[in-house]
């Protein structure tokens, strides 16, 4: 199998786990952090997860530069519940 085919894919079965998943999820931490609240560990492990497999996919983002914004622009996204969730952490200290 070509590499292309297989990174043609890997990205369709990321973009649906994207889509289905972990946007929804991510836009539900950014309200409840923009409302105030902490990070629950389980937010936290689900925050390290995404981030594992976004360093394991940077080589396939490499490979096919057509999705490095989308890929910034979720990281974006991430940071941004990051950053709150430790800025109420520390307002609540």
């Amino acid at each position: 199998m070509k590499k292309s085919d297989q990174d043609a894919g890997t990205i369709a079965a990321l973009m649906l786990r994207f889509k289905e998943y972990r946007l929804p999820r991510a836009k539900r931490l950014l309200k409840k952090v923009e409302g105030g609240a902490i990070l629950s560990d389980e937010d936290i492990q689900f925050l390290k997860r995404v981030y594992t497999d976004g360093r394991n996919s940077q080589p396939l983002v490499k490979r096919n530069p057509e999705y490095h914004e989308l890929v910034t622009r979720a990281l974006d996204l991430y940071t941004e519940i990051i950053t709150t969730g430790l800025e109420n952490e520390k307002n609540r200290s």
